[in-house]
């Protein structure tokens, strides 16, 4: 049973920094590509960043680059993003997603909120 746990969310003030967290099981986490979704309130889920099974290559959403970072340790299968120069914008529930599945597989979800 794939399982996806999301840490490291919080308060955090516009222009600081947050690391998240998904530590996974239940599949062979190495196998897999990784991402990171959000959803900010009143809008829709959106793609922020996809890592790929080893780790070799990375793609993020516009509103993201140059500040964001995604990466992965397949030892303890688990995947970051680093995310820095926050916004308030980047207010969201932040969730962790695999392509496993006929649907796919979800974390719960951790809470960002940039706020002064």
């Amino acid at each position: 049973q794939v399982q996806l746990v999301e840490s490291g969310g919080g308060l955090v003030q516009p222009g600081g920094s947050l690391r998240l967290s998904c530590a996974a099981s239940g599949f062979i986490f190495s196998g897999y590509a990784m991402s990171w979704y959000r959803q900010g309130p009143g809008k829709e889920r959106e793609l922020v960043a996809t890592v790929t099974s080893a780790g070799g290559s990375t793609n993020y959403a516009d509103s993201v680059k140059g500040r964001f970072t995604i990466s992965r340790d397949n030892a303890k299968r688990t995947v970051y993003l680093q995310m820095n120069r926050l916004k308030p914008e980047d207010t969201a529930v932040y969730y962790c997603y695999v392509p496993k599945g006929r649907l796919g597989s979800w974390g719960q979800g951790t809470q960002v909120t940039v706020s002064s």
